[in-house]
C-alpha cells in the first residue's frame, strides 16, 4: 500500500495523498447529494479541457463517502506569493489570466449561478427581509451569462508545477453564470485574507477583461450574502458591511 499523507483536515472532510492520488473523505453526516454534485462538477469542468485534477472514483471508505482524484505535484500559488513578495505582480497577472481562461469555457450542464445565489440569499435568516428583497431584486436585474465560474477562485486553490503549469483545485462551488460575480467573490476573499492585494486584483481583472469596476462592484453585496451563509463567525462583521451597501431608488 502506498504511503498515506494527510494534506488538509477540516470539520467535515479530510484530504490525504495516497501514492499518485488525492482522496477527499467526507464526514459521516455530509450529505450524499453534495458529494455526488461535487464529483459531477469536477467531471463537467474536466470536459472543458482546463487543467484540473482528473476524477477517478466516488466510493465509500469505512462508511464515509470519498472522491478520489489525480494528485498534482507542485506548490500552491499562495505559497509562492508568500515566499516571493517581489514577484507578487507577476503572480497576480498569471492568476487573473487563469481566471479569464476559466471564464472563457462553457459547461452547459453546470448549475446556474443565479439559482444558487437566490437560494443562498433566501436562507440568510439573520438579515432583514428588506435587505433580502433588495438583494434578490439586484440579482434578478444582473445580466445572465453562461461562463464557467469557479466559486472560490483564490491562490490557495491553484497548484503550480515545477514547469510552471497551473492546475485549479476544488470545483465544489462551480456554476455557470456571470464572470463578474466570480471576480467579486475573489475580491472579497482577498479583502478578507490579503487586503493589500484586493484593489490591485480588482484593477487588473477589470483591465484585462475590459469590465467596468462599477459593474463588478454591483455584485459585491450579493456575493457577500452568499459567503455569509457559510456562517464563519470571524467573517460576519466584515460581510455584513458589504451586504448593507445597497442602492435604494
Amino acid at each position: 500500500m502506498a504511503d498515506v499523507k494527510i494534506l488538509a483536515e477540516r470539520k467535515d472532510k479530510t484530504i490525504y495523498r495516497e501514492g499518485d492520488a488525492t482522496v477527499k473523505v467526507f464526514g459521516a453526516s455530509y450529505p450524499k447529494s453534495d458529494v455526488l454534485n461535487e464529483a459531477l462538477n469536477q467531471a463537467r469542468v474536466e470536459e472543458t479541457g482546463l487543467n484540473i485534477p482528473s476524477i477517478r472514483s466516488v466510493s465509500l471508505i469505512d462508511g464515509k463517502w470519498a472522491i478520489t482524484l489525480d494528485y498534482i505535484e507542485g506548490r500552491t500559488l499562495q505559497e509562492l506569493m508568500d515566499e516571493n513578495p517581489d514577484k507578487i505582480d507577476e503572480y497576480l497577472e498569471k492568476f487573473v489570466d487563469l481566471q479569464l481562461e476559466v471564464q472563457s469555457k462553457r459547461a452547459p450542464m453546470l448549475n446556474k449561478l443565479k439559482d444558487k445565489m437566490n437560494r443562498k440569499i433566501s436562507s440568510l435568516t439573520d438579515v432583514s427581509a428588506t435587505i433580502r428583497y433588495e438583494l434578490h431584486t439586484r440579482l434578478d436585474g444582473m445580466p445572465k451569462h453562461v461562463k464557467v465560474c469557479h466559486g472560490d477562485f483564490n491562490p490557495s486553490n491553484i497548484i503550480v508545477k515545477d514547469d510552471g503549469t497551473m492546475y485549479i483545485l476544488d470545483w465544489s462551488h462551480a456554476t455557470q453564470g456571470n464572470g463578474s460575480a466570480d471576480a467579486a467573490r475573489t475580491y472579497l476573499l482577498f479583502s478578507l485574507h490579503q487586503p493589500e492585494l484586493a484593489e490591485k486584483y480588482m484593477n487588473l481583472y477589470c483591465e484585462k477583461s475590459d469590465t467596468a469596476k462599477q459593474y463588478v462592484q454591483q455584485w459585491l453585496p450579493i456575493v457577500a450574502a452568499s459567503q455569509m451563509v457559510k456562517g464563519v463567525e470571524e467573517e460576519r462583521e466584515f460581510l455584513s458591511k458589504w451586504i448593507d451597501v445597497v442602492d435604494y431608488q
